[in-house]
């Protein structure tokens, strides 16, 4: 039987809620990836062993996203929300410890592999509270929860870039974002919604592995050409802004000889056109349909790359920007495709999303053995390749039928 929906303003609040753990989120994950040329600089490390570290973030989010499913089930979102923003504070200030004081890439690389996981749980707990909000409120919202996170990215980069220019500790920093994050989470957990209404069994949107839906479905939805195209795609947009995220920094700061706090800054201007993309472009989705829109933005992000790579130290931050706004909407365009039909949906959305994430795992190591061979600005041309495989897969991010 389905819960009772709540009221208005308490849905509202809950979105609120939501937009805050999204920001919250953002601003965390900024925060230690504002100190990656820090960390490179600090740990005396070259681009593939900066590769390789940074894979342990991505392994511990890979581990963390299935683990998410049986805590979320079990918990609720609110409690698996505090429990990872929990693992992710207490790993943060491992990673300072590791980076300033010990001097210890092994170290860092096991507390890294925790801050995945901590990222991971929290990731998909937000992402499911924010489809039941949706869900109830009767309207997309998603789209507008990304740019929450984008904007929080935003404000810790250049926060980042000043401590950096300050040359204040990677360990002072981190521990300044684990007392916020471990004093922020408590307060808009108390705005999530009743664990019933997160429980309704009429939500489409839920996740298999919390128990909303058949291993059959899921399986299923591993065998729909469109389905693969559509993580084709997602894949793609994954890897155009995770490349960026990881190593838009270093590449400046290494490429043209700039000072790293100019480097993170070069990280914040991607950081806010990608947001600014994110809170303009339902507009545009809107009028003129997701392929079209789709195909300019990866052009974008195709010549954003291109002029960060051969445009010189001025013109490279001019690169950024269009690089942030061609990596704007094509992870979340690709999730709303796959939920196209309600009733699969979540089976959809799942293997759509474990597709993605495979390119955050992939990425870092990637660009760092290429720029151990070619240096680490050329190693940014792969993106170029990548969105031409996103562009001839758009077709499958069509608008469906739903039923």
């Amino acid at each position: 039987m389905s819960a009772i929906a709540p009221s208005v303003p308490v849905v509202r609040t809950a979105r609120n809620a939501v937009f805050t753990a999204f920001a919250i989120n953002g601003a965390a994950f900024a925060a230690f990836a504002s100190r990656v040329p820090d960390l490179k600089h600090q740990l005396g490390l070259t681009a593939g062993e900066l590769g390789l570290t940074l894979l342990a973030l991505s392994l511990g989010a890979v581990i963390g996203l299935p683990l998410s499913g049986w805590f979320v089930h079990r918990f609720g979102a609110g409690r698996s929300t505090l429990g990872a923003a929990a693992v992710q504070s207490l790993s943060l200030v491992g990673v300072g410890l590791a980076v300033t004081a010990m001097e210890s890439r092994a170290l860092a690389m096991a507390a890294l592999v925790l801050v995945g996981v901590g990222t991971g749980v929290f990731d998909v707990s937000m992402n499911l509270e924010g489809a039941a909000v949706e869900r109830l409120l009767g309207r997309s919202i998603m789209p507008h929860f990304h740019a929450a996170f984008s904007a929080g990215t935003v404000v810790s980069a250049l926060v980042g870039a000043g401590l950096s220019f300050l040359h204040v500790s990677v360990l002072a920093h981190l521990v300044g974002v684990a007392v916020l994050l471990l004093a922020v989470t408590p307060w808009f957990l108390r705005a999530f919604l009743p664990r019933e209404v997160e429980d309704d069994p009429t939500d489409e949107t839920r996740d298999p592995a919390a128990g909303g839906r058949g291993r059959a479905g899921l399986g299923a939805a591993w065998r729909e050409p469109r389905t693969l195209l559509i993580g084709v795609v997602v894949f793609a947009a994954a890897f155009t802004e995770g490349t960026a995220n990881d190593w838009i920094g270093v590449a400046l700061s290494d490429g043209y000889d700039l000072p790293r706090w100019a480097g993170v800054l070069g990280f914040a201007v991607f950081l806010t056109a990608m947001t600014a993309g994110r809170v303009l472009g339902t507009r545009l989705l809107d009028a003129r349909g997701r392929v079209p829109v789709l195909r300019v933005l990866f052009v974008a992000a195709v010549a954003g790359s291109l002029l960060v790579v051969f445009g010189g130290p001025v013109l490279a931050f001019v690169g950024a920007a269009v690089w942030g706004v061609g990596a704007s909407l094509g992870f979340p365009v690709g999730m709303s495709a796959a939920a196209d039909e309600p009733r699969r949906a979540a089976a959809r959305m799942s293997v759509v999303s474990t597709i993605g994430y495979t390119a955050f795992l992939a990425g870092p190591p990637l660009l760092g053995f290429l720029g151990d061979h070619v240096g680490v600005l050329r190693s940014l041309l792969v993106v170029g390749a990548m969105a031409g495989l996103a562009v001839a897969a758009l077709p499958a991010v069509r608008e469906a039928d739903r039923r």
